[in-house]
């Protein structure tokens, strides 16, 4: 009764897609770790104090039974401040939260027009929702204005919706958002930025690359907790409107159980780090570095940020630089589609303050030696 899931792996097997779970191996340029919070003594002192004062590890239900607790709430208060927005409200995680917007927000007559390289979550939540829905070539600000102009000629009458990362994950680039959100004010459109990647490392006191048009009435960012400020879950930002509409009408917050107050505490604790500028420049200084070692020893034009994709092409030659790389001790992973377009199979770089200069070095003239190599 299986024999169908077996054909399967195995064909993924035969293109070198086939994945598995792995345990961690070597020095960390994998992980979304990149503020280095997730294993600090800074939040391990967060969970014993908040332990200490008797906050629960479970919440027991969902938010609008019993599972709402003082932690979440203060939580939102405090991200709502920081990031400077009227108002934040918590999922247990960044994809769940991306989907919530778009499978409850847009209307019946609305038009999402996203970039075509945004988050599968975004994917999944436009599918599940009502508006229609429309991919445009990555970073192309124009594409967007097109996809709206050419909906209202065809008769569409409702509200476009503009989504974009504000730094791409497998890519390490960033969007015009001035001229995205140019051309939302000449469309009447609502603007949805994913900040995850940003979060606690980009933007005043890192807020994030949308921080200068936060606030607005046709504003929502997503900003995930499990990258940068090291521990689990996803803040919706938006105006108290949206907000209550989301309580009310979206069924991954109603139907599922909170998220846990000790990490909402946690999370507390890392938004207060995230303040203090030191470690986002010691990152900062590290990624120029990284960039100037990987462009002068391979010859790889750098993205400029804390993720460096280094595109290969096929899959298995991406996979065997990856396992050459994990043999010496460095936690590269290959990135293969459809998680990328098909033919830029990678190796993602993640930059984090679990590394150094030294160890970025290292890493660089091990990859220049591989691609030496295969050449």
């Amino acid at each position: 009764m299986h024999e169908i899931y077996a054909a399967d792996l195995q064909a993924l097997a035969g293109r070198g897609r086939l994945r598995a779970l792995r345990g961690r191996a070597g020095i960390d340029f994998a992980s979304n770790d990149y503020l280095g919070l997730a294993e600090s003594a800074e939040l391990r002192q967060a969970a014993v104090d908040a332990l200490a004062r008797g906050v629960p590890i479970g919440s027991g239900g969902s938010r609008l039974l019993r599972g709402n607790h003082p932690e979440h709430e203060a939580l939102e208060r405090d991200a709502a401040a920081y990031f400077g927005a009227e108002s934040a409200l918590y999922f247990g995680g960044g994809y769940v939260a991306n989907f919530a917007i778009f499978s409850t927000l847009p209307q019946r007559g609305d038009l999402v027009v996203h970039d075509e390289l945004i988050h599968a979550s975004v994917h999944e939540g436009v599918r599940r929702g009502r508006a229609e829905f429309v991919a445009v070539p990555h970073n192309n600000i124009d594409a967007f204005e097109a996809a709206i102009v050419r909906w209202r000629a065809a008769g569409g009458k409702g509200r476009p919706w503009l989504s974009v990362e504000s730094l791409y994950s497998m890519d390490g680039d960033s969007p015009n958002l001035a001229e995205l959100f140019a051309v939302a004010d000449r469309h009447d459109a609502m603007v949805v930025i994913d900040e995850a990647h940003a979060t606690g490392v980009l933007g005043p006191e890192g807020r994030g690359l949308a921080a200068p048009f936060e606030g607005r009435d046709n504003v929502i960012t997503l900003h995930t907790c499990g990258k940068a400020l090291g521990t689990v879950g996803g803040f919706i930002l938006a105006p108290k409107i949206i907000r209550d509409f989301l309580v009310n009408r979206s069924r991954p917050f109603i139907f599922a159980t909170a998220p846990s107050p000790l990490i909402a505490a946690v999370t507390r604790a890392a938004l207060e780090i995230s303040r203090n500028p030191e470690r986002r420049q010691r990152l900062a200084r590290l990624v120029q570095f990284a960039g100037s070692e990987l462009h002068r020893r391979c010859n790889v034009e750098p993205s400029g940020s804390h993720i460096l994709p280094v595109i290969v092409g096929a899959d298995q030659p991406t996979v065997a630089l990856a396992a050459s790389l994990q043999r010496k001790g460095f936690d590269v992973r290959a990135i293969r589609p459809p998680t990328v377009p098909e033919g830029t199979a990678r190796l993602r770089i993640a930059l984090t303050l679990n590394v150094d200069k030294p160890i970025v070095a290292d890493l660089f003239a091990a990859l220049a030696e591989d691609l030496r190599a295969a050449a």
